[in-house]
Order: C-alpha cells, then structure tokens, then sequence
C-alpha cells in the first residue's frame, strides 16, 4: 500500500509538472496575441474619417482668397474629380482665330486675304464651328462659309475624325456656286497645348448637283508663342468649270 501510494504520488507530479510547462508556454503567446489584436484595431479606424478629418483640417489652413481665384481648387474641394476621364475629354487641340496671306495660282497667282475661326467648341458634345472667308484683292476669287463638325472620339485623342455638314459658297472668275457642304475631316494633334497639328478634309459643295465643287484642304499649324501659331493652308477645288487651287500662310491666335 505504501508503494502503491508512493506511484500516485510520483504520477501526480509530472502531471503537474507538465500543466505548468504548457501554462509557460501558453501565456506569452497570449501576451502576443493581445498586442496584435489591439494594433489591429487602432490601425482599421475607419479611413473615410481620417480623411474627412484631413480635408477639413487643410481646408481651414487655405485662405479664403486663394480658394475664390482658384476654380481648380474649389471643384477638388467640392469634389475629386475623375482625372482620366477629364484627360480623355479635355480637347487636344484649341480654338484659333486665323488672319492670312493667300495667293491663287490658278488665277494668275493673284493675291488675297484668308480669315476665320476654327473649332469654338459647344461644351464637351464632340461639337464645333468653323467659318472662313477668302477673297482675291482683284476680284476672280471668293469663298465664304460655316461648318458644323461633329468628333466621333473623344476629345482628347491625338487622332479623331469628324463629318462636316454647313452652307458654302464658291466663285472664280465668271463661275460660282452656293449650297450644302457636306464632307469628313481627319484631324492629327501632336499636343494638347495646340502647339501643332495637321488638318486634312474632303467635302463637296451642292453634291450631286450640276454645279457641284469638290474641295480638298490641307492645314498644318505649329506654335511660336503660348498664344500664337503659324499655319500653312492647301486647297485644292474641283468644279465642272475649272480646277482650282490656294495656298496661304496664317497668323493664328489660340483662344
């Protein structure tokens, strides 16, 4: 019995012995594990708070005045804008007012003037406007009219095409002509300041009619000044009287 009690004994230390070496080991990692856990916490406060908190605090540190002359500064304040489609729609190529020097070859290489507007945009609706005027200071020569351009690509790609539709009206010598002018422009812009770009049209005045006149232009413009291009123009007129042609040097002011 004494033996027998002895055995226990001895039995029930080890087993003792090795619930503490199991409680030693337990209890650190538990430790451990505490710390994650709580670091865990502070660091997933909700981030929309912590921006809001942000914005606000740096809102307050810009002056009022410098948030009234920045029209930048106060869509970003209302509300982040999607840049890239702002990229994809922010025009690559600009408005410009056009004052030139023309000459016509086929009229004796008699001299005139070019004037007009290229592109005023409607908005962002792919739409613009163009208008020009041309005339010969001894009289053979004038062309005058207005087109509707509509860009099937956005915007702010560096190649885009537009169909054309407008009213035009032609004269050389004792031939002339007026009525729909409908055609399709390529438009290549190096740069979305305006610096340079190529402009290439085909269109028709009166299609299908007996005095129908086919048009063919060239344009290629490249920035001198932040404001300020010069351009080259070709032109190229097809009628069932005569073939014409046109080549001038523009002034262009970027609006």
């Amino acid at each position: 019995m004494a033996l027998l009690r002895r055995f226990k004994i001895d039995w029930l230390r080890k087993i003792q012995g090795k619930s503490l070496k199991v409680n030693n080991f337990f209890e650190p990692l538990s430790i451990y594990l505490g710390w994650q856990i709580a670091l865990i916490s502070l660091a997933s406060l909700p981030a929309t708070a912590q921006t809001k908190d942000l914005t606000e605090s740096d809102r307050l540190d810009i002056p009022e005045r410098v948030i009234e002359e920045s029209p930048t500064l106060q869509r970003w304040l209302k509300e982040v804008p999607d840049v890239l489609e702002d990229i994809r729609q922010d025009p690559s190529f600009r408005t410009r007012l056009r004052l030139g020097f023309t000459t016509f070859p086929s009229n004796g290489d008699a001299a005139g003037i070019n004037v007009g507007i290229e592109d005023i945009f409607i908005e962002r609706t792919g739409l613009t406007i163009s208008t020009d005027y041309q005339t010969a200071f001894n009289g053979d020569r004038l062309a005058v009219g207005a087109d509707l351009h509509y860009f099937l690509l956005p915007l702010g790609n560096y190649v885009n095409f537009a169909p054309l539709v407008g009213y035009r009206y032609f004269q050389s010598n004792d031939f002339n002509t007026d009525g729909l002018h409908l055609g399709l422009r390529l438009m290549l812009a190096f740069s979305r300041t305006g610096a340079g770009d190529i402009s290439l049209s085909q269109s028709f005045v009166s299609p299908g009619g007996n005095e129908e006149v086919g048009i063919t232009s060239l344009s290629v413009g490249y920035a001198v000044t932040s404001k300020l291009r010069l351009s080259t123009d070709l032109e190229w007129q097809n009628s069932i009287e005569d073939n014409d042609n046109r080549a001038g040097i523009n002034l262009e002011l970027l609006l």
